[in-house]
This record gives C-alpha cells, structure tokens and sequence, in this order.
C-alpha cells in the first residue's frame, strides 16, 4: 500500500476546525465569503471600524492579511453592504443608458442614484457622546486637511466637499471660541496645532497653515475620502450636540455676505451671538411674564407655598451640619464655568486688535475670539476699520510700517500665541516689529519631565508668579533658598518674630536629621546600639579608626550590587523592559547634555 504523508496542517475530513484556524481568516478568504470587491470590503472595514489581526500562529503563512471571523460575520449581516449592491447596480444602468447613447436616460437616472447614509453607524460605534469626542482628534485633523485642499476632479476631491469640511471645521471653531474652551496652541512646521477641552475630555487637532497645497501622486486618495466620508458625518453629529447643549439652532444661518468675502468663522460666531441674546431675552420675557401672573395669583398660592415648604422641610438632611449648603454649592458649581474658561475668557478682555493682510486672520480670529478680544482685518465685512483710535494692538508681520497710530502697539502674531500658552499678558518689548522674537516654546511639552528648561521658560514662569503675587527664588538661587527665613525676612514676607520662629524650628530640624545620617552610618557598619557605639568611639584608637574606615563598605557599592541583584532574579521579560527604560532614560539625558553645550556655544558666540 501506498503511504499517506500528512502534511503539516493536516486535517481528516470532517473534523471541526480548532485554534488560530477557527478564530482567523485571510483577506481573500473574507472577500470571497462577503461576495464584495477589495475597494468596497476596504470601504466597509473602514467605516465599521474593523482592523486586521495579528494572530500568534499565522496558518496561512506570514505574507497573508488575517481578520478575526466575528468581524466578519459582523460585516455580512451590515445593512450598508446591501446598500452598496444596490448602488452598485444602479450604477451599471447609468453605463447601460451611456453605452446605448440615451443621456437623457442617463440624466434621469442620476438623479434618483440611491445614497448611502452612515447615520446608524455614528450611533453604533459611539453610544455615548463622550466617545465620540475622545475620538475626535483625527476627525478634526482630516475636516481641516481638506478643507485646505484644493478641488481635483481627477482625485474625486470635489468642489462641494471642500466647502462642506470649511462650514463643518468653521462651525467647530465657532463654538470652542464662544465657550472659551480652547486651552493650547502651538505653530509648527507641520501646522498650527490646537486642544481644547470640551466637557472634560482634551480634543487636540492639527490645522494646515493657510498656503497653496500640493497634492502628491503616492498617496491613496480613495482610502481618505472613505475616511472623510464617516468623519463628515461624525462632526456633523457632534456639532448639533454642542450648538444644543447652548441652545443655538443648528445648523447655523451665515451672512451671505461674509460667506462671499470668505469670513465664515466670523460669520457662524455672530450667529451663535445672536442666538444667544434672543434667547436670553426671550427667556426675560417669559420671566418677567411668570411673575407677573404670580403677583396676581400671590394671595390664593400663598397657603399652598406653605404646605409645601413644610412638606420639603422634612425630606431635607436636617441633623447633617452643612448638608443644605453643599446642595446650594453644588446647585452653584453647575451654572458656573470652571477656573479655566474664566482664565481663558478674560485674558484679552477690553483689548481691541486690528490684523494686517500678511498674517494668517483665520488663525487670530479663532485664538482672539476664544480669549475674550474684539478684532478685526483689513477688508470687507470687518467689524471696524483701521482708524479706529479704541484699537489697542496691531499685528504685523512686515518689518515696514508706512502709517503708525500712537494709540496703539504694533506686535508680531508670536505674542499673541505665547500669551494663549503662558495665560498672562507678555511684556511687548520683545515681540515689536522688526526685532527677531523669543523661542515659540511648545505647550504640549513638559520641561520639567524632559530634564531641560529653557531660559524663556523660567522668564514666563516668573512673569506668571508675579501676575499671581507668588514667591519664586531669584535666578542665582534655588529653591531650597526660599526656606532660609532670613531671606523671607529681608523680602518682607515675613516679620522679625515669625522669622526666629522658623529659625528655631530650621535648627531642630537640622539636627535631628544629622543624629539620623549618624545613626544610619552605624547601622552600615554593624553596630545596633548608638550609646555603646558612642562609648566604643571614646576607647578607641585614632590607628583603629582609620582601620575600620577602611573596612567600612563603599554606599554606593551596596547599592550597585543590590542592583545587580534584582537585575539577576527579573525575568527576561521584565529585564528587557528595564533596559529599555535605563536606554531612554540616556537616551534623555544625552538629549539634555546637547541642548546645554548647544545653549553655551551660542551665548559665547552672542558674547564675542
């Protein structure tokens, strides 16, 4: 007989798949079992969410795709894969009536193109609206990218999709500035990078600067307009939740007018304005109606008020001291803004600014309106004109100036940024026209945690401390100076009785830190008890005490080998991990050591 060689997935005929097999199928294996093309099972993994796998046992072999079965079971019972067959179909009867020649067939038929909409998709990957806004940061990315983009029929990037992501991000930027919940902005290379804080979740997006764009030939076009196809709605859905939650009617009705002159943005924030003072009249109006028909009303509800105070005043806690005080502040705490839309909201207010034609308005008028300022540009459908003598700063990004109004301080667009990040207003001097600006720090990036803070740095961080009537040591000292009460003495923050007091309690402190180093040492040396250590001190030699000096182990020896020893009993998993670690910890640190030699180089080139 001839012998059966099994192969290495070898299966008998009809047993059950087990394993990685069960779990995982190739992409080719998933096309076939949808009955879809690859462009629309890409489409359709896309906007379901749906990503490859990495299984431990690939076992088709290391060159396939591998999806889990549940995702794609989850695919073939999607109504939107009928959806696309039966737009697929239509479309070969639009070919059918070009081919025979008939375009008014044609016509008729593209009219009635069925379309798909991915509302019950936003419903279903974000059940909850918080999820849909920590999702947000790509979407926002995306909407901004495209709506910078030029309009290429030969990409399918379209006329009316570019002014679609316009309307959607400008509709976004009128609210974050209204609710004065942007928080950061940094200008790279890249973009102009924002965050904002909204209903406590941190949103960061990136913009593109306001330039002719290229479109290059590598990139797959096809995947991005699917991609902006499901964000478009998502922002959509985000949007009329957020225009709700303040009471604006959404989507919002711009002036045709500053539509034309290309102020959208300035637009959809006057109409948010707008709304807003309507209806806080509306709701005085009702207000002041309701109290008018209870003062006529006054004498027939005056007993029923009475029942049902009393009623109300036994469900109150009333053995619980302070327990109606924290409901009143509670009640408060919600009406109110927290500590930083008050910071933000206030920090360019009674500040008017003009913008030159050089800078980028769309960027200022975003970070101005959201900061509290009034502003205006160099053009039509602005709020007011250059002339106008309440104009307290002018940005200008031009080392010329033909006509300078001495009311006024001409300023480069940086200061506008760095007194967003710093929260305070910055010192002019250094951002006047013509001179070249301080470092544009990062706000994204933690100093402190990086090893290295640069000089500006410091300078903003005792600006902030002196707009918060902070003590900072003086740049000579350190921190540790701020304890000495001598020198709180001489400051006058403290008197002289309170100064003694602290340097009484200094001294003891001192002290007993001394006796605890002591006691340390000895323990290192082998002796428990301090008292007959202090009498053994007294009989021995001065030869003997050099000798048990010598014989006095090395701390940090100790501490090199009790190193050494945990690094011997990790596991390789966790030493691999370790020395991970330790290599970014150097990795920093030589970083760090860059920067400094860097920084003294160039204050010796400054100096000579």
């Amino acid at each position: 007989m001839a012998r059966v060689t099994k192969h290495k997935h070898y299966r008998p005929p009809g047993k059950k798949k087990e394993g990685n097999a069960a779990r995982y199928m190739t992409r080719s294996q998933a096309v076939k079992q949808l009955q879809v093309n690859l462009p629309l099972f890409r489409r359709l993994c896309i906007l379901k969410g749906i990503f490859p796998r990495e299984p431990k046992k690939k076992v088709k072999g290391n060159n396939h795709t591998y999806y889990h079965v549940k995702d794609i079971a989850f695919l073939q019972h999607e109504p939107l894969l009928e959806k696309y067959r039966e737009i697929s179909s239509y479309q070969k009867k639009i070919k059918k009536a070009l081919a025979k020649k008939d375009e008014d067939l044609a016509n008729r038929l593209r009219t009635r193109e069925p379309t798909a909409k991915l509302d019950n998709l936003v419903r279903e990957r974000y059940p909850k609206f918080v999820d849909a806004l920590r999702d947000l940061d790509d979407c926002l990315s995306m909407i901004s990218l495209f709506a910078a983009l030029p309009a290429e029929q030969r990409l399918k990037i379209n006329v009316e999709l570019v002014h679609k992501c316009r309307r959607l991000i400008h509709e976004w930027q009128a609210y974050v500035a209204r609710t004065h919940k942007l928080r950061k902005v940094f200008v790279s290379v890249k973009g102009i990078y924002y965050q904002a804080e909204v209903e406590g979740q941190k949103i960061t997006w990136l913009t593109p600067h306001a330039i002719q764009q290229i479109l290059p030939d590598d990139v797959n076009y096809s995947v991005m307009l699917t991609f902006l196809q499901f964000y478009e709605t998502l922002l959509g859905f985000v949007n009329y939740r957020l225009y709700h939650f303040i009471n604006v009617k959404y989507p919002p009705i711009l002036d045709p007018r500053l539509e034309a002159l290309a102020s959208e943005l300035y637009a959809a924030t006057r109409y948010i304005d707008a709304n807003s003072r309507a209806l806080v009249q509306h709701n005085d109006s009702i207000s002041s109606i309701s109290d008018l028909d209870k003062a006529q009303q006054g004498g027939t509800h005056h007993q029923e008020s009475e029942l049902r105070l009393a009623q109300l005043q036994h469900q109150l806690p009333s053995n619980e001291p302070g327990a109606l005080m924290h409901l009143i502040e509670d009640n408060n705490g919600e009406n109110e803004d927290d500590q930083d839309t008050k910071e933000c909201k206030k920090l360019f207010k009674d500040m008017k600014f003009f913008l030159s034609r050089e800078v980028p308005r769309e960027s200022l008028l975003f970070v101005i309106f959201a900061f509290g300022g009034a502003v205006s540009w160099d053009g039509d459908g602005a709020p007011f004109k250059e002339v106008d003598q309440s104009i307290t700063h002018q940005i200008v990004d031009r080392p010329t100036q033909g006509h300078k109004y001495l009311s006024r301080e001409y300023i480069q667009p940086q200061w506008i940024y760095d007194c967003v990040n710093a929260r305070i207003i910055l010192p002019t001097d250094c951002y006047i026209v013509g001179r070249i600006p301080p470092p544009h720090l990062s706000p994204f990036v933690d100093n402190e945690a990086e090893g290295y803070v640069p000089d500006y740095a410091e300078t903003i961080k005792r600006w902030q401390a002196a707009a918060r009537n902070e003590v900072l040591p003086m740049p000579s000292l350190g921190k540790e100076d701020l304890d000495d009460p001598q020198n709180l003495l001489v400051e006058g923050y403290i008197n002289r009785a309170e100064a003694i007091e602290a340097a009484e309690r200094k001294r003891k402190m001192e002290s007993l830190e001394k006796q605890y180093h002591e006691e340390l040492k000895m323990e290192l040396q082998g002796v428990n008890n301090p008292s007959l250590a202090s009498k053994k001190t007294k009989t021995t030699s001065p030869e003997n005490e050099e000798a048990k000096e010598e014989s006095i182990p090395d701390i940090q020896q100790i501490a090199d080998d009790a190193e050494k020893m945990t690094k011997v009993l990790m596991s390789r998993k966790k030493l691999g991990l370790y020395e991970a670690i330790e290599k970014n910890k150097q990795r920093k640190k030589t970083h760090v050591n860059k920067l400094k030699e860097r920084k003294k180089l160039h204050e010796t080139q400054k100096s000579a």
